[in-house]
């Protein structure tokens, strides 16, 4: 019998996905491990009387609480289980951007099904989107489109912009994006 690498249960009908998630997990933490005990090591030894002693100078209050050990060079376990960049900082998608501005159009979250596949179906979410026959542009299909820069004259290129202009468009002309996505599915256009 050829070897299976680790069995970590003894039911032996487990499913291969369960076992790698759960192989990949236990490395995981494994990992975690050492490279606390790697920290730990390297940090130099202090007597809890000293620790204790040591306050800070800010003038503020303290918590009766010993002060921090200074951080070790090399590894931080912290930094390791941080996530990469705090959420604000991570580019939103443009569905993600047009499912954000719904509400200040009026619209609530039911509303974004129908605009996700009217723009899905004219533009696949593409700010670079071009209708060769008609020179419609961008994710909302503006034609031409330049009319977009009433929305903000980074048009050509920027997914907020883009929408801006077609959630407005939307307003204007059919009220919802469910009444846009009726529009387009009768008529093959909005």
């Amino acid at each position: 019998m050829p070897d299976q690498g680790f069995i970590l249960s003894s039911d032996r009908t487990a499913h291969r996905l369960s076992v790698k998630l759960t192989t990949v997990i236990a490395t995981s933490a494994l990992a975690l491990g050492a490279a606390a005990a790697a920290a730990a090591s390297s940090a130099p030894a202090r007597p809890p009387a000293v620790a204790a002693a040591v306050r800070p100078t800010t003038g503020r209050p303290t918590t009766g609480r010993p002060a921090a050990a200074p951080s070790p060079p090399g590894i931080r376990l912290a930094t390791m289980l941080t996530p990469a960049a705090p959420a604000a900082a991570r580019k939103l998608t443009p569905r993600q951007i047009a499912r954000q501005m719904l509400g200040s159009f009026g619209w609530s979250q039911r509303q974004f099904p129908y605009l996700n596949w009217l723009w899905d179906r004219e533009s696949s979410w593409n700010v670079y989107a071009e209708n060769p026959y008609s020179g419609a542009y961008g994710i909302p299909q503006a034609d031409p489109g330049a009319k977009m820069a009433t929305a903000g004259p980074d048009w050509p290129g920027n997914a907020t912009t883009q929408i801006r202009w077609g959630l407005r468009y939307i307003r204007s002309t059919y009220g919802s994006p469910l009444r846009a996505w009726e529009h387009e599915v009768t008529y093959g256009w909005y």
